[in-house]
């Protein structure tokens, strides 16, 4: 019988059978499945030997992230060893080449370059200064200096505002002594070229699956389309992202962002970004690129995908795809029959098989037919709350220093996800430091958000004229609420030719009761006919203080700019809590002299990202206490508490005098 088996394998890994063989049975005396593993798969195997098979997005989604919880019993309850094997793609390197010569012709650039190399190449890339523009290229490639072949006509070469830069061109795949470039200068005028660099592809490729995806949420904030894909599963290997759209000319920077831990709370961290384009010159096939290259494990269920649009409208996307690097295991049959994989289980450590050692000497086994049946539970595993671990309640809070509590309305317990409204945002600190979750007198552990999402409001507008300076013209715009973290400001014109600076302020009182200007930001605007930019958006340098804006252009002696459609934009903010059961939860607010907690929650941050939130909402906001004196203060500068110690100073400063002076003595006895 062995030897049947060993006739199968290739000499290299057939040495290693009998090593193999003793590993697996040197676990031979489990008893049974543990019990402390949540999921267990099965799958049969027909025939003893070594055994490859691709773990599905579902158990991956259900291990830890590094796999280290995986374990794999047969029938008899043995504990098989195994090993992971994560294919990768080789990686590819950049040449320069050895000689580059640019020549200017009547209508076009053409640059030669030299290879200077034995290695097969299948793309060059260009190196210039130069900014905004779109060139189409003529290539052709000759093995030995003198035979020329054509390689592609019309591929485009662009550099556009916002970053958005495609200066590579894709060759056929061949060991090229010489390439030739025709660069189109028709339409534009010449461009300085100052060199190139040679693309030598990976020696390896690796196998891709395509990954079903959602959408999950599309938001358009300005300038940027913000999507929140719904992978399926966490741990996954991305390959990449590949978009679907019908727009037939455009190009965008596209960046790709996962939730991450920071400090004391969660921000969305980069892993990734790309140029998606797809351009049509000289009634040429479209010339297309619609992939972003990831190569990263992903954690997290969700991906965000900021598309960035820069002044064009947003992208019509009918749909989006994924490619994953699939995760083999391997591990060695010593007989036919079923075999179990079990999967969750956080505490569990990372197992040390010696079958390690012979990785490098299976990567060649081929991937064999296994159906490993769907995820199920566990049935002599008790699955506990999640994050169990996690404390619903904290230490006990006076909060008689708290000015403002919102109820929050809990629909399950669980983990929460509470979106803060705009009189928490209006209320609490800048930093939001003071917000506390509490049950009667005690905190809730919570954790703040942050995300890229930006919510819009449409102020009240009023034109105000200006009869001592008609040359002016300025718009009032009334909030619902003073000290919003506003962001940015936007606004649409009907006007096709102008130009103008911009800007926006709010009016504040100082300590002596007059008004002064608070620059919140400016920015110019301009309009011609051919380059048409209908709405106008403008970054705030910092929040407004009142709720009142003022936004004001001096028009020269142009006529007046109107304007409409105003909004204005603030980031969203999220809190995430978990609750144990339905009990009455508040937020509390509006303690200027607290600073921020510090919650033990912060360490478990990676498992709340990945469990299921709830949607929670709050209340209508209550006024525990009235502002004290001391409290009152001008937005901007002074206030009460100013005039207050000022009235005292100046009576001390009287009451000094007054002793200071003689008093007066009597009057002398008359005659």
């Amino acid at each position: 019988m062995k030897n049947r088996i060993l006739k199968w394998f290739p000499d290299p890994v057939r040495s290693f059978i009998p090593l193999l063989a003793l590993t697996g049975g040197l676990t031979a005396g489990a008893a049974a499945l543990p019990s402390d593993w949540q999921n267990e798969q099965s799958f049969s195997v027909t025939t003893p030997g070594l055994i490859k098979l691709s773990l599905p997005a579902a158990t991956l989604d259900a291990a830890q992230p590094a796999l280290a919880d995986l374990r794999l019993y047969d029938d008899a309850g043995a504990e098989v060893p195994w090993l992971v094997e994560r294919p990768l793609p080789g990686t590819a390197a950049m040449l320069p080449a050895r000689a580059f010569q640019a020549t200017l012709n009547a209508d076009a650039t053409v640059l030669l370059v030299e290879t200077g190399t034995t290695q097969a190449i299948d793309g060059i890339l260009l190196e210039t200064p130069a900014q905004n523009f779109i060139k189409p290229v003529r290539v052709e490639g000759s093995p030995d200096g003198h035979r020329w072949q054509l390689l592609a006509t019309g591929r485009p070469l662009f550099r556009q505002p916002g970053g958005v830069t495609q200066l590579q061109l894709p060759l056929l795949l061949n060991v090229w002594h010489s390439l030739r470039l025709t660069v189109d200068d028709r339409r534009a005028a010449p461009l300085p070229f100052t060199g190139a660099r040679l693309h030598v592809p990976a020696a390896t490729g690796a196998p891709a699956e395509t990954l079903p995806v959602t959408i999950a949420e599309r938001h358009e904030n300005p300038g940027e389309t913000r999507l929140t894909l719904n992978l399926g599963a966490a741990n996954l290997d991305l390959a990449g992202l590949d978009f679907e759209t019908t727009a037939p000319l455009f190009t965008r920077n596209v960046t790709l962002a996962v939730p991450q831990v920071s400090e004391t709370a969660i921000h969305e961290a980069p892993v990734g970004q790309g140029v998606i384009y797809r351009l049509a010159i000289d009634g040429q096939t479209n010339l297309e690129n619609l992939t972003v290259s990831l190569e990263r494990q992903i954690h997290s269920r969700e991906l965000v995908v900021l598309i960035h649009n820069q002044d064009s409208p947003p992208l019509a996307l009918t749909a989006v795809r994924a490619e994953r690097r699939p995760v083999y295991l391997v591990f060695l049959a010593s007989h036919a029959g079923t075999y179990h994989l079990l999967t969750g289980n956080p505490q569990a450590l990372a197992p040390h098989y010696d079958l390690a050692a012979f990785a490098p000497h299976l990567k060649t086994i081929g991937v064999s037919p296994v159906q490993m049946s769907a995820l199920t539970a566990n049935p002599d595993y008790h699955p506990p709350e999640t994050l169990p671990d996690i404390a619903t309640t904290g230490p006990e809070l006076d909060t008689k220093d708290w000015k403002y509590r919102k109820p929050v309305q809990i629909s399950q317990p669980g983990v929460q996800e509470l979106e803060l409204d705009l009189d928490v945002l209006a209320h609490a600190q800048s930093d939001l430091g003071d917000l506390r979750l509490m049950t009667t007198t005690r905190q809730v552990p919570y954790i703040l958000e942050h995300t890229s999402i930006h919510q819009t409001l449409t102020p009240a507008v009023t034109v105000i004229p200006d009869a001592k300076s008609p040359k002016i013209s300025r718009w009032r715009l009334s909030l619902p609420q003073a000290r919003l973290p506003l962001s940015r400001l936007s606004c649409t014109t009907a006007s096709a030719l102008f130009q103008r600076q911009i800007w926006v302020y709010e009016e504040l009182p100082d300590e002596r009761g007059s008004t002064y200007r608070q620059s919140l930001g400016s920015a110019s605007w301009n309009q011609t006919p051919d380059a048409r930019r209908t709405e106008f958006t403008l970054v705030l340098d910092r929040p407004p203080q009142s709720n009142t804006l003022f936004l004001e252009t001096d028009n020269g002696d142009n006529p007046p700019l109107e304007l409409d459609h105003f909004q204005v934009f603030y980031p969203v903010t999220r809190v995430w809590f978990k609750i144990g059961s339905a009990m009455p939860v508040s937020l509390y607010y509006g303690n200027p002299g607290v600073g921020a907690p510090h919650y033990d929650l912060t360490l478990v941050a990676n498992q709340l990202l990945a469990a299921p939130k709830t949607p929670a909402t709050s209340g209508p906001e209550e006024l525990l206490r009235k502002s004290s004196w001391t409290e009152t203060r001008i937005p901007g500068r002074g206030g009460v508490l100013f005039w207050g110690i000022l009235a005292v100073v100046v009576a001390g400063l009287l009451f000094i005098i007054a002793r200071l002076l003689p008093k007066n003595a009597p009057p002398p006895d008359q005659p």
